[in-house]
């Protein structure tokens, strides 16, 4: 069961309108590595948790907070679109600097061109679930395997990319207001890095995964040969000088080897097979025409306009 509490988690008020970066602060709700896309990750991955309960209930601790951070940025991008400050935004146009970025010309047609119309048609100068393209949000960017090591190091990948965006979004504005609220995302952001990696950690400690995934998984089953080759598969040796090419691997259970000059470890071309003719691919070789099964218009009289030889040069029809 939710409940929700009517005060958002932290402040999202900007100090003015600004349509144009409501549009850029899209990428946080709706982007690949937006808010929308953590909260449905781990929420998931919560609910199909079938380890430890400490471990489910974190998971669902955190996706519940990232409800709290949709709302702050849908909310914040609602604000953004209030009373959209064309006036504003023309002064700052007349300012040479300014006016260049935005490309000079006529600075309204400049604004409203920069905004996304659908902010207005669609949403009522509210926010959306998409991207800052108009991209809409995707449910094939949510991750939830069933394994929590491999889902724990997703969440890892997810909090950096994400925060790396806000970062970037928050050097887009001078704004006080919308710098508060992203100096908030960012702390809580560094937080879950910290958790997601704690929580690696305990896993190996807990004793239900080892560094690798999967894992457990009988290591007789693996070609142990190449377990630890670090294969250079470019021009030069600079990979060489990197210590995932010497020393001791980082799961304890071997060293790394590095293969200067690596060679194909079989004669297999990769050459396939005729297709099934029914599919109709491109063949090999010419082939008759061909079908399978009832023709419901078998004996059908040819037009005039046809040739007579397309229909009885062999095959079936």
């Amino acid at each position: 069961m939710f409940f929700h509490v009517k005060e958002l988690q932290f402040e999202a008020k900007p100090d003015r309108p600004d349509p144009v970066y409501a549009k850029r602060l899209q990428e946080l709700l709706g982007g690949k590595f937006g808010e929308m896309t953590v909260m449905m990750s781990y929420l998931f991955q919560g609910w199909n948790s079938r380890g430890p309960e400490k471990y489910r209930d974190m998971l669902l601790d955190i996706g519940t907070e990232e409800i709290a951070h949709v709302e702050m940025l849908s909310v914040m991008i609602s604000r953004l679109l209030d009373k959209a400050p064309v006036k504003e935004q023309e002064d700052a146009a007349k300012i040479p600097v300014i006016g260049a970025a935005l490309g000079g010309g006529n600075p309204s047609d400049v604004i409203f061109a920069s905004m996304n119309p659908q902010h207005e048609i669609v949403n009522g100068q509210g926010a959306d679930a998409k991207d800052s393209m108009g991209v809409p949000w995707s449910g094939a960017f949510a991750t939830a395997s069933g394994n929590l090591m491999a889902d724990f190091r997703w969440n890892l990948m997810a909090e950096s990319q994400g925060n790396l965006q806000v970062s970037r979004l928050y050097e887009m504005t001078e704004d006080q207001g919308i710098r508060k609220m992203l100096s908030f995302n960012l702390a809580r952001d560094i937080m879950h890095q910290n958790q997601w990696q704690a929580a690696i950690e305990e896993l190996q400690a807990d004793g239900l995964h080892q560094f690798q995934v999967p894992s457990p998984f009988p290591f007789d089953r693996v070609n142990l040969e190449q377990a630890y080759t670090c294969w250079n598969c470019s021009t030069g040796t600079a990979s060489q000088e990197g210590q995932w090419a010497s020393g001791p691997t980082p799961d304890g259970n071997g060293e790394f080897v590095y293969l200067a000059d690596p060679k194909p470890l079989s004669n297999d071309i990769g050459e396939l097979d005729q297709a099934d003719p029914r599919l109709h691919g491109t063949p090999k070789q010419p082939m008759p025409p061909m079908s399978s099964g009832p023709n419901p218009i078998s004996g059908q009289d040819i037009p005039k306009n046809v040739k007579k030889s397309a229909v009885t040069s062999g095959g079936q029809m």
